[in-house]
C-alpha cells in the first residue's frame, strides 16, 4: 500500500474513522486508569542509550489510546510504507525527491562506524575525517594552542548563522551548559537586525574573539552581512591578514570562504545531504564541541545513534519515535488538535521548543503529497512551549480551561545540574510536573469542588474538565548522550508523520518566496520612490518606512 496518493485512501485510516467516531472521541482518562490498574505498565517504554546504559522513560497512558487504537495507527504506518521509507533514509536513497537528495544526518553519528553511503560512495571516511578536524581544533582552542593575533588566547566565540546553523547550537549548548567551559563567552547571531550583532561585539575583544561563520553557500545573505560587519569590526583593530587566526568557515564553497579572507584549512565542510534543521550533528555543531569539548560533543552524538538504532530495528508497535509520531497523527487528523506543546522542566533547556519549532514546522508544514496533490488532512502541528514552572503561571490555564485541545510532552530529569538546598528545588519541580499531568488528565469534578466547600455560584468555575492527553518523558540526567537522544527522537517522530502524511518532510520552499521578494524590495528601499509591481499595502508601507528612515 506504499504508493498512494493520499493518506485517506489507506483502509486503515478508514478504520480509525470509525474506531474514533465508535470508541476513540468517549474516551476519558480518568476511566481508562479506574479501568485498568496496568494502564500504565502497558503504555510506557523505556529506552536505553547502549553508549552509555543511561534510560529515558517515556510514558504514553495519559493518551487517548484503548487496546484497539495503537494497533489500528501501527497498521496505518505499515500500509504508509513507513518502514520501506524509513529503511531506504538509513540507505542513503534519495527521498528528498524535489532536490534529488538523500536524506542522511543519521550518518552524521554514525558512532560504530556501520557500513553508509550514498550513491554506492561510503560516507564513513569523510565524516570521521571531518570529525577528527573538528576534534583536533576544539582542542587547540580549549587548550590555548591556536591563539589570537595578538598572542592571546581565544576565549569569545561569536557563532553566525541562520535557522539550523544557528537555532541548534545555540539550544545545544544551552541545554549542556553545566558541561562548558566557563572561561568562554558565547555568542549566537542570526537575526539581520543590526542590534543583534552590534551587542555580540560591544562586549567583545577582537584580540580573544573567534568568529564561526556558519553557512553551507557562504552566499545566505543575512549570515554573510553579519560576517562582513563583524569583519570590519575586526578590522579596525587588526589586519588582513589576522583574519585567518580568528575567522573559521563552516561551509563547502572554497571560493566565497576565500574571498572573504578565511583560510581555506579552516574550513569546516558537510554534504549535501545535511539539511539545515538537521545541522546541528555535522561541522555545524562545532561551537558546541569547542564549549562542551570534544569528547562530550562525541557522547551527544552517540545518544543520537542509540536512537537511530531503536528506530531502524524496533517492531513499530514497541517504536517510542514511532508511537509519538503515531500520535500526533491521531489527535492533528482525528480530534482536531491544532497545536502541540513542549513543557521541558529544565532551565537549561529554554531553547528546546524553538529548535523543534524548525525541525517540526519546516519540515511538515507542508500542504501537497508526494503526487503533487493538496493534502485531504491537516499535517505539521503548531509547536510551542516554554520551560516550566514558569510556564505554568503564562499559559497553562488555557491547557487546564480553554476550548483547545492540546497535546503536550513534559521533560523531566530525575537528577538536577544543579542539586541546590540538599535537591529542594528538583523535588519541587518534579512535584509540579507530575501534578500538572495528573490534573490535565484528570480533572476535578463539579463534586469534588464542591466537597472542598465551594459556593455554588463558583462551582463552575472551579471545575477541571480534564482529559487532556500529556506524554511523559524522564531521564535520569540531562546529559549528552541524553539529549542527543531526545533530539533523534523528536526528528524520527516527524518522519513517521511525513511518511503516513505522504508528505515530502526535508524540503522548505516555503521559505524562498518570501526571501525572494526582500530582495527585490531591498533595491527599491536603496532607490527613489516606492518600487513597482507591489500590492497597494505594501506599495504604502515602503513609502512610510522611506519617509520615517529620512529615505526618498
Amino acid at each position: 500500500m506504499a504508493d498512494f496518493a493520499q493518506a485517506t485512501d489507506l483502509p486503515a485510516w478508514q478504520e480509525l474513522i470509525n474506531h474514533h467516531n465508535q470508541v476513540g472521541r468517549h474516551l476519558v482518562l480518568r476511566e481508562l486508569f479506574e479501568k485498568d490498574p496496568e494502564r500504565f505498565q502497558k503504555f510506557s517504554k523505556t529506552f536505553t542509550n547502549s553508549a552509555d546504559g543511561s534510560e529515558i522513560l517515556f510514558d504514553f497512558s495519559k493518551n487517548f489510546l484503548s487496546d484497539e487504537t495503537l494497533p489500528l495507527l501501527v497498521k496505518l504506518a505499515k500500509e504508509a510504507g513507513l518502514e520501506k521509507k524509513r529503511d531506504a533514509m538509513f540507505a542513503g536513497e534519495k527521498i528528498n525527491f524535489t532536490e534529488d537528495r538523500a536524506v542522511y544526518h543519521v550518518a552524521l553519528r554514525n558512532t560504530s562506524n556501520q557500513p553508509m553511503a550514498v550513491d554506492g560512495k561510503s560516507v564513513v571516511e569523510e565524516t570521521n575525517s571531518v570529525l577528527d578536524h573538528m576534534k583536533e581544533f576544539s582542542e587547540q582552542i580549549r587548550s590555548g594552542e591556536w591563539k589570537g593575533y595578538t598572542g592571546k588566547k581565544l576565549t569569545t566565540i561569536i557563532n553566525i548563522g541562520i535557522g539550523g546553523s544557528d537555532l541548534g547550537p545555540v539550544m545545544v549548548t544551552e541545554a549542556l551548559k553545566a558541561y562548558g567551559d566557563r572561561d568562554m563567552t558565547l555568542h549566537f547571531v542570526s537575526n539581520i537586525d543590526g542590534t543583534h550583532v552590534a551587542e555580540a561585539l560591544k562586549n567583545s575583544d577582537p584580540e580573544t574573539t573567534l568568529f564561526l561563520i556558519a553557512s553551507k553557500t557562504f552566499t545566505t545573505a543575512e549570515t554573510v552581512t553579519n560576517a562582513n560587519t563583524a569583519k570590519n569590526w575586526f578590522l579596525q583593530k587588526a589586519k588582513q591578514e589576522d583574519i585567518a587566526k580568528h575567522f573559521v568557515a563552516l561551509s563547502t564553497n572554497a571560493d566565497e570562504v576565500s574571498k572573504f579572507g578565511i583560510d581555506p584549512k579552516n574550513m569546516f565542510g558537510f554534504e549535501s545531504w545535511v539539511g539545515g534543521r538537521y545541522s546541528v550533528w555535522s561541522a555545524i555543531g562545532l561551537s558546541v564541541a569547542v564549549f562542551i569539548g570534544f569528547d562530550n560533543f562525541h557522547q551527544f552524538l552517540a545518544g543520537a545513534h542509540a536512537m537511530d538504532q531503536h528506530f531502524l530495528k524496533t517492531p513499530l508497535e514497541e517504536n517510542i519515535p514511532v508511537i509519538a509520531g503515531l500520535l500526533s497523527v491521531w489527535y492533528s487528523d482525528f480530534f482536531g488538535a491544532q497545536t502541540h506543546l513542549i513543557a521541558p522542566f529544565d532551565q537549561y533547556m529554554h531553547r528546546f521548543p524553538a529548535y523543534l519549532q524548525q525541525l517540526t514546522m519546516e519540515s511538515n508544514g507542508k500542504a501537497v503529497t508526494k503526487s503533487g496533490d493538496y493534502v485531504k488532512y491537516t499535517t505539521g502541528a503548531v509547536f510551542f512551549g516554554e520551560p516550566a514552572t514558569n510556564a505554568q503561571h503564562s499559559f497553562f490555564q488555557l491547557l487546564h480551561q480553554g476550548t483547545k485541545l492540546i497535546p503536550s510532552d513534559f521533560i523531566l530529569a530525575a537528577e538536577s545540574q544543579n542539586p541546590v538546598e540538599g535537591g529542594k528545588h528538583q523535588r519541587m519541580l518534579a512535584s509540579n510536573f507530575f501534578a500538572q499531568m495528573e490534573a490535565l488528565a484528570i480533572g476535578k469534578t463539579d463534586e469534588e469542588v464542591k466537597a472542598e466547600g465551594a459556593p455554588d455560584s463558583l462551582v463552575p468555575h472551579k471545575v477541571f474538565m480534564g482529559n487532556r492527553p500529556t506524554t511523559a518523558i524522564l531521564a535520569q540526567k540531562i546529559t549528552p548522550g541524553t539529549l542527543g537522544a531526545l533530539i533523534a527522537y523528536y526528528e524520527h517522530m516527524v518522519f513517521t508523520e511525513g511518511a503516513v502524511w505522504n508528505i515530502n518532510s526535508f524540503d522548505q520552499w516555503g521559505v524562498e518566496l518570501g526571501k525572494a521578494l526582500a530582495k527585490k524590495i531591498q533595491s527599491d528601499l536603496e532607490t527613489d520612490g516606492a518600487g513597482a509591481g507591489h500590492d497597494a499595502s505594501t506599495s504604502g508601507l515602503i513609502a512610510a518606512f522611506k519617509s520615517k528612515a529620512g529615505l526618498k
